[in-house]
């Protein structure tokens, strides 16, 4: 790192080459680590970036075949990355010189472990000595160094007590709980709304610099990169393919391929005169009516309200973008569009029918036009059958309601068109969801949105956690079918810079009340709510003159 010439690292990896059964994954793979800085190792899933992170820490696979050279410091004799260090070294090595933040918070921690516990127990093997007493101020030490509030309660907290972002915060407090040099933040804002992933970015930031911390980020948000690093290394296929400064990969990036991940980033612009976004038809006539809507939840006999006074319109042919922070209501919107849920009061329309008046055969109607596509493709796939099963299911599901039966071999051909649609390989119908990329498996779950061609696709979160150039394929995939197919769409998303790629209209959503809506350009451009502002003054822009 040339900006760096004058410093020590505290860590320089060389030469690292990683494989399983004989099969390279990386090759000759390098990066230096300086304190107060975060560096950026970025690329796509499955470039190799988390495994060459992790082999740091001894976090990989055991059947994981590591070569090369890793020294902190200026301490040239012992080579972490050697697989004859004792439990001592390793002890000492992870937790205490190296620090981890791992990717998913929720999974990550015991379920039924207060969290003031579970941070304890690294404090029991990396410094045995403190008493019980000691180790609870460190715990609540390190929870207000993250800016966590009332540490007392989120000590006796369990892990579903918290929100996502709440929780990535005592991952971080675990990771520095040892006071370690260097930490390892493995895709630490992935699925977290935009004011929150902003929160946790300036975290690293104080951290880095308060603490003298190096801080290796592995992402594949190009955003992020430019929020939070200093220097960047960019990862295809198992190498480094450029490194830099972040102005200078982000101003003159030299290969092809972070061109290319630049190009795939979603460009947010907020200028009235933007042509961006898509027009809508604003003659169209309604396809989904949600009039004066109110729910609210029983919780621990007290109502909570989840919703309050919604309306929205969607017309048939466009897109109502619905945007707002993780909790605020996006999803039970669209769980009471498809009749998962029955509000208290207001009115539920779909194609001029009353939801709430549709019974039997009608009702059943109702629900086969609308499609919907998850955020978590590997978990809205049955794992143990094969994509075109899963692909056929929602048309074994409607002849078994009494639509039109097909032979299997009219199933299968019908698969196939599915598939081609969504640009995916028939090939890949005898496959198993394990067996294709993030990507492929969303793809997938847009066949099955679209299987019986619905009048109405509710995306929730459909790109949150895919690599920018796959989600700029799914984008365009979504937006192609939409003028095929004509259905209207409600897409659910915290990505404003997504806004503006496939929606018409837009709908901010704050604690349960929409706060302001209208066209996307109309919204973006002349804000009126000063949440909207909060929105977008979070969303990740690529500023090159504020550097």
């Amino acid at each position: 790192m040339a900006t760096d010439s004058t410093r020590e690292p505290l860590l320089t990896v060389s030469h690292v080459s990683i494989g399983f059964d004989g099969t390279p994954v990386t090759h000759d793979v390098h990066f230096s680590l300086f304190p107060g800085t975060i560096t950026a190792l970025v690329g796509e899933s499955g470039s190799g970036k988390s495994v060459s992170a992790m082999a740091l820490a001894h976090l990989d696979p055991s059947q994981a075949e590591v070569s090369g050279q890793a020294f902190l410091g200026s301490n040239t004799t012992l080579n972490i990355l050697d697989n004859t260090l004792d439990q001592a070294s390793l002890q000492k090595l992870r937790g205490g010189q190296i620090g981890v933040v791992f990717q998913e918070p929720m999974t990550a921690f015991n379920p039924l472990m207060t969290l003031g516990k579970q941070v304890e127990e690294s404090l029991i093997y990396h410094q045995p000595k403190l008493s019980k007493q000691e180790r609870k101020e460190a715990v609540l030490h390190a929870f207000e160094a993250v800016r966590l509030p009332q540490p007392e309660r989120i000590f006796t907290a369990h892990p579903h007590e918290l929100s996502g972002g709440q929780l990535q915060r005592v991952m971080i407090a675990m990771a520095i709980i040892n006071n370690p040099s260097i930490i390892i933040a493995d895709e630490p804002t992935t699925a977290l709304d935009v004011t929150t992933q902003k929160a946790i970015l300036q975290l690293l930031e104080g951290l880095a610099r308060e603490r003298h911390l190096a801080i290796l980020i592995i992402t594949h948000d190009m955003g992020v990169v430019w929020e939070a690093a200093q220097y960047v290394y960019v990862m295809q296929k198992g190498r480094i393919v450029e490194e830099g400064s972040t102005r200078q990969i982000f101003t003159a990036p030299t290969h092809p391929y972070t061109r290319m991940l630049l190009d795939a980033v979603p460009k947010l612009t907020v200028d009235s005169e933007s042509e961006a976004s898509p027009t809508a038809d604003s003659q169209a006539p309604a396809l989904v009516q949600l009039e004066h809507v109110s729910l609210s939840y029983s919780h621990r006999a007290q109502a909570k309200l989840a919703l309050h006074d919604i309306s929205l319109r969607i017309g048939a042919g466009e897109t109502l973008a619905l945007v707002g922070e993780s909790g605020a209501g996006k999803t039970t919107i669209g769980k009471v569009i498809s009749g998962q849920l029955t509000p208290q009061q207001g009115t539920v329309l779909i194609g001029g029918d009353n939801l709430a008046g549709l019974k039997g055969k009608k009702l059943r109607q109702a629900r086969s036009s609308i499609g919907f596509v998850f955020q978590n493709s590997s978990s809205a796939l049955v794992p143990t059958k094969t994509i075109g099963w899963s692909i056929a299911e929602p048309l074994l599901v409607e002849e078994s309601l009494g639509g039109t039966k097909l032979s299997s071999q009219q199933r299968r051909e019908r698969v196939e068109e599915l598939m081609k649609h969504v640009g995916l390989d028939p090939a890949l119908a005898s496959r198993f969801p394990y067996q294709l990329s993030g990507g492929q498996r969303q793809r997938v779950g847009i066949a099955r949105a679209i299987a019986l061609r619905p009048k109405l696709l509710i995306a929730d979160e459909p790109t949150s956690s895919l690599d920018v150039t796959v989600q700029k394929r799914v984008l365009d995939l979504l937006r192609t079918l939409q003028q095929e197919y004509g259905y209207a769409c409600l897409f659910i998303t915290h990505d404003l810079g997504i806004v503006q790629e496939v929606a018409h209209n837009l709908a901010v959503i704050k604690s349960g009340e929409i706060v302001e809506q209208g066209s996307v350009s109309e919204v973006l451009a002349h804000p009126r709510h000063a949440y909207t502002r909060t929105l977008l003054d979070a969303s990740p822009r690529i500023d090159i003159s504020a550097r």
